[in-house]
Order: C-alpha cells, then structure tokens, then sequence
C-alpha cells in the first residue's frame, strides 16, 4: 500500500488553498514599496533613500506566548494575530524607527485554512494600521510536534530610521521624568502566571460576566496589545525626550531600567495611576506578592517616556492632544 504526504498528517491541498487567501490578504497591506507578489521564496522591499539618507534597519522578533492558550480555549483567532503585530511595532518604534514590513510564522499539527485565515487577517489589518506591509511568511504543518487544535505563532519586523534620529536612551540623567501611557490590560506578557491563578487555583469559567471587569474573562485577556504608534509618532522628534520603553516581560522597571546607565535607577510612584480591575483580581486570587506582579505585568502602564523636566510640559501636552491620557508615574534619581 503506498503511502502519502497526506496519510502522515501533511494536507498539501489544504495548504495551497490556505495559502491563495493569504496571500490575498497579505497583498492588501501592500505599498509602492513592496516590488513582488506573495508565494517566491523571498520578499523584496525598496527602501525610501530620500526619507532615510543614512538609514540604520532596526529589527526584532516576538512571539506572543501562552496567551495563545486563551484563544484556543475561547476559539477566537482574529486578535492574536494584532497582538503579535503591535507588539513588535512597539519595540522597534521605542529606538524611533518607523515599521517597514512584517513577516510570520504560524507552527500547527494540522492546518485549519479557516482558522489561518483569521490570523493572517489580524496581522494584515495591524499592518495596514501601523503603516507597514506584511509581505512573507511560512506556514508548517508538523504532526505530532503540537496538540490537536493548538499553533504557534512568531513574526519578524523591520523597520529604519535616520542614524541621528535614534533613541537609546544615552541622553538620559538624573533628574528626568517619566510619562507613562495606558496599556490595554495585560497585552501579551505574564499570561502563564494569570493562567495558573485564573485556570487552575480559581477556577474561573472564561465565559462568565464578571462584574468587575464589565465582561468575561476570556474577553478580558484576548484584549487586542495597543499599538503606541501615534503617541510615538506625536513626540519622538520633540526636545527633551530622552527615551522610550515598551513595558512587556520585566514590567515597568525590568524594561525601563534597558535604557539607563549604572549610575542611575527609577523611582516609581506605584499610587500616580489606578492599577485595572484585572491585575488586582488576579493578584487577589493568587496571594501574589506586589514585587512579583510589578516585574511580571505591566500593571496598566504600557509605555514610558523619559523626557527632560524643561520639556515635560510640551511633551505632556502633545500626548493629550494626539488622544493619550499621559500620566506622571516617577522620576530618574542618581544611584550614588
């Protein structure tokens, strides 16, 4: 009896139809700069030398980690696919880069074309938000890698920026002051630890209304991972800001703390802004310490700026216009 591709597992019919549509959405996210189709080998990008005349490319890659396990149990996978986009929007555009083009990886035992579908639909309409173009990726299926139903997914961004228009932090000192904007609740980081509480501990059933949190859990942890760049955008030009750092892994302070030299740490005023319902629940659920919260979520702060008290104002003032709810959350102190 011969044996196929197909009666391992592998269904490349599937993947050639699941592919055609992605390519279809991929191709909305297109721009001048984009100079070939979807499906050769490798994407081809023209770079802007008149906007960049001494470009510095400026990459990253990101996965967005067991919150995924929160769509499988939800089954919804429209957002996921935001999330990993704005999030590494975010850590490329902190060094003041502007996003160019996207690529991603989706890992599954078994290709579901509907369900990969959604997610590519996600990260295409993230990318056309963000000004970027999603212009490659690779799609495996491996049977017996992954668990029925379940996937993983990774993307690589890239982006450029003018060598003089970098921001790295090097002009920060002692004395600065930190301006936090709003995260929209948990983003992409700490999911294991609120899984443990919410799932195993409490129990909580993702579906029920909670009071609390004016919605279900469920709904309430896929919360699409804000896109912070329009508030970028607003003030990385401006003088007197010294820096810029996306709150994920680590918290305020782990993320914060990349930025600064030996001589200097943060003082945070943890009381300057109202913690969301959902980081006390949890906290509440599962006993947890405030020291391990802090370095584990991101406590409703999703960005920091550090700018120049001579500046502040200006900068404060541009953030509320552009629509953000800036607030003052501490300050750079000397660490001598």
């Amino acid at each position: 009896m011969a044996i196929s591709y197909k009666d391992s597992g592998v269904d490349l019919e599937a993947a050639e139809a699941s592919t055609k549509k992605i390519a279809t959405l991929a191709k909305s996210t297109f721009n001048s700069h984009v100079l070939k189709e979807i499906g050769l080998f490798s994407g081809f990008y023209s770079l802007d030398l008149h906007k960049y005349p001494e470009p510095i490319i400026v990459s990253s890659i990101d996965g967005v980690g067991t919150k995924l396990k929160i769509a499988f149990a939800m089954g919804i996978h429209d957002t996921i696919g935001q999330d990993l986009v704005n999030h590494c929007v975010n850590d490329i555009m902190v060094s003041g880069a502007d996003p160019l083009f996207f690529l991603d990886y989706i890992g599954t035992l078994s290709l579901k074309p509907v369900i990969a579908e959604k997610i590519v639909k996600g990260m295409a309409e993230a990318c056309k938000l963000n000004g970027c173009a999603l212009i490659g990726g690779e799609t495996a299926e491996m049977p017996g890698f992954y668990s029925p139903g379940e996937y993983d997914l990774a993307g690589t961004i890239v982006g450029a920026v003018n060598k003089q228009d970098i921001i790295d932090g090097s002009r920060i000192k002692p004395g600065d002051l930190l301006i936090g904007i709003a995260s929209n609740g948990l983003h992409t980081n700490g999911y294991s630890l609120a899984r443990k509480v919410l799932l195993e501990v409490k129990k909580v059933d993702l579906n029920e209304y909670v009071d609390e949190l004016g919605d279900c859990w469920g709904n309430c942890l896929l919360k699409v991972h804000k896109s912070y760049a329009n508030a970028i955008k607003t003030v990385r030009r401006m003088e007197g800001l010294a820096g810029i750092s996306h709150i994920t892994g680590g918290g305020i302070v782990g993320n914060t703390n990349r930025l600064l030299r030996n001589n200097m740490k943060l003082q945070i005023d943890w009381k300057s802004w109202q913690v969301p319902a959902e980081f006390k629940l949890i906290q509440d659920f599962g006993n947890i310490a405030d020291s391990e919260m802090r370095r584990t979520f991101n406590l409703g702060i999703g960005l920091v700026f550090v700018v120049k008290p001579d500046n502040y104002d200006s900068i404060f003032t541009s953030l509320e216009n552009a629509g953000e709810k800036p607030v003052h959350i501490g300050s750079i102190k000397s660490n001598r």
